[in-house]
C-alpha cells in the first residue's frame, strides 16, 4: 500500500458488545480495574496500535426504560481516564494515550493544564479529544437542569479550544535556561500572558506547564456536525468518524480536507479513522457465529432500551415480529434510519437491537479475517479513511483475536509499519513533526 495504516484502539468499558460482560471469558470487574487496562494497553502496543483511546462522559446516561434494563447494564462503572491515562503511561513507552475531556463541563486552564501535564508524564504521547457532550444528566451534575443548546455549545467549544492552544504557547521553546553559574532558571520575557476576554472565558494566563513540540497534546475530535467539523478543520490532527459505508466516508474525509485547506492547514496534518467493530474468525461462517454467540446473551430488556431510545415504546410488539412505524411524531426523524435499515434487511425488533447493541454505533463487520483486511485495504484505497479506531466486543478477549488473526494478514500486505520502541507519536500517526 502506499500509505501505512494508522490502528487505534478503543477500550472504554469492557468493549463494544452491550451483553459482553455476560460472555463466559470475560471479567465483569475489568472496567475499574486498572490490571484489565494495564493488560488491554501493553497488548496493544506490542501489536503495534498507534493509539488508545477512552471515550467519557460526566454522568450516569443509561436510563431504566424498559424497566430492568439499567440492571443489566455494564455502562455506569468507569474510571476517570485521565488518572487512567496516566497510569498506564508508566507500564507502557511507545503507544499514543487520547482521553476525552468535555468542553461545556470544564474550564479551558483545567484542561490545558492536565493534558500538558499528561504529555510532559508520558513523553509526549498525550491527546485530547474534543466533545460538548449532549445529555442533561451531565448538565445536572454541573449546576444546570438541562444541557446548553447547540448553538451555545458550539460556540463555547471554538473558544475553549482557542484558549487552551494559547495557553500551550504562552511558553517559548527556549524559555527555560536551568543555568545554574548565573542563577537563571527561566528566561521571564520568554513566558507570555495570553490575556484572553471573551464571549465566555477570560484567562489572563500564562500556563504553569511548558508545552513544546514533543510534549504538546494532539488535538482529536468526533462528530459530523459542521460546528464540529469546523473545528476539526481549524485545529485537530486526528479526526474519529463513524459512516457505516464506504461512499459516505469518501465524501466526509473529503469535506474536510476541502475545509482544513480554506483554514490555510495542509489537509494531510488531519488523519481520520473510522471506527469498526469486528467480529472476525478464521472464516465467515465462525465470524457469523462469533457475533450470534454475543447477541445470545443480550437480556430483551437491555437490547429494548436502545430501540426504546430512538423508536418509542415498543412493548406492545412481539419482539421475533417486524419493526413497527414509530408513533411519536417526536421520534421518527431520529427513527429513519433505523426504520430503513429494518426493512432493507427485513430484521425483527429481536435483530434490530442487536445491531445496535452489537456496536454501539460503531460500523460493525462479520468477516473472516482475510475479508476484514480486504474491507480495511478497500476503505484505505478508496481514500476513505486514514486507518482504523478498533472497538473490540469484548476487551481483551477480542482484542487477542484480531491481533492473532487479522494483524498477520496486514503485516504480509505491508499495511502496517514497523517501527521501533521511540518513534515518537506523530511519525506513528503519520502527522508532521510539531
Amino acid at each position: 500500500m502506499d500509505k501505512p495504516v494508522i490502528l487505534g484502539l478503543s477500550m472504554r468499558y469492557l468493549g463494544y458488545h452491550a451483553a459482553g460482560w455476560r460472555h463466559p471469558q470475560a471479567d465483569p470487574s475489568g472496567s475499574i480495574s486498572f490490571d484489565h487496562y494495564r493488560n488491554v494497553a501493553t497488548r496493544a502496543e506490542k501489536a503495534g496500535f498507534a493509539m488508545v483511546f477512552l471515550a467519557d462522559g460526566v454522568a450516569i446516561r443509561a436510563q431504566d426504560h424498559p424497566h430492568g434494563a439499567l440492571a443489566q447494564s455494564s455502562q455506569l462503572a468507569d474510571l476517570e481516564p485521565l488518572t487512567l491515562l496516566s497510569a498506564l503511561s508508566s507500564v507502557t513507552t511507545d503507544i499514543g494515550l487520547v482521553a476525552t475531556a468535555s468542553t461545556t463541563y470544564n474550564e479551558p486552564y483545567h484542561i490545558a493544564r492536565k493534558y500538558a501535564s499528561l504529555g510532559r508524564i508520558s513523553g509526549g504521547r498525550a491527546g485530547w479529544n474534543i466533545v460538548t457532550s449532549w445529555s442533561d444528566a451531565e448538565a445536572r451534575n454541573f449546576g444546570m437542569e438541562q444541557h446548553p443548546d447547540y448553538e451555545t455549545r458550539y460556540g463555547r467549544a471554538r473558544e475553549f479550544v482557542d484558549v487552551v492552544t494559547k495557553l500551550w504557547d504562552s511558553w517559548d521553546v527556549d524559555a527555560l535556561k536551568w543555568d545554574k553559574r548565573d542563577a537563571i532558571f527561566q528566561d521571564p520575557a520568554k513566558i507570555h500572558a495570553i490575556n484572553h476576554k471573551g464571549a465566555h472565558f477570560s484567562v489572563s494566563g500564562p500556563l504553569d506547564i511548558p508545552v513544546t513540540p514533543a510534549t504538546r497534546p494532539l488535538l482529536v475530535q468526533a462528530g459530523a456536525s459542521q460546528a464540529g467539523m469546523e473545528i476539526a478543520a481549524r485545529h485537530a490532527d486526528i479526526v474519529y468518524a463513524v459512516p457505516h459505508d464506504i461512499e459516505t466516508a469518501v465524501q466526509y474525509r473529503q469535506t474536510l480536507r476541502d475545509m482544513a485547506r480554506r483554514h490555510g492547514r495542509d489537509p494531510d496534518s488531519i488523519k481520520v479513522l473510522t471506527g469498526i467493530t469486528p467480529y472476525v474468525g478464521q472464516t465467515h461462517d465462525d465470524a457469523r457465529k462469533l457475533y450470534e454467540t454475543y447477541n445470545s446473551l443480550i437480556p430483551p430488556e437491555l437490547g429494548l432500551s436502545y430501540l426504546y431510545a430512538q423508536m418509542g415504546d415498543l412493548s406492545a410488539f412481539p419482539l421475533d415480529g417486524p419493526v413497527p412505524e414509530p408513533t411519536d411524531a417526536r421520534v421518527r426523524s431520529i427513527a429513519n434510519n433505523l426504520l430503513k435499515l429494518a426493512r432493507e434487511k427485513n430484521l425483527t425488533i429481536r435483530e434490530l437491537y442487536g445491531v445496535i447493541a452489537a456496536g454501539f454505533g460503531a460500523r460493525v463487520s462479520i468477516s473472516s479475517a482475510q475479508g476484514l483486511v480486504d474491507e480495511m485495504q478497500a476503505w484505505m484505497e478508496a481514500g476513505a479513511c486514514d486507518g482504523f479506531n478498533i472497538c473490540p466486543p469484548l476487551l481483551p478477549l477480542e482484542l487477542d483475536r484480531f491481533i492473532d488473526l487479522v494483524i498477520p494478514h496486514m503485516h504480509a500486505r505491508g499495511m502496517l509499519p514497523a517501527f521501533t520502541s521511540g518513534t515518537g507519536l506523530r511519525r506513528r500517526m503519520n502527522l508532521p513533526e510539531g
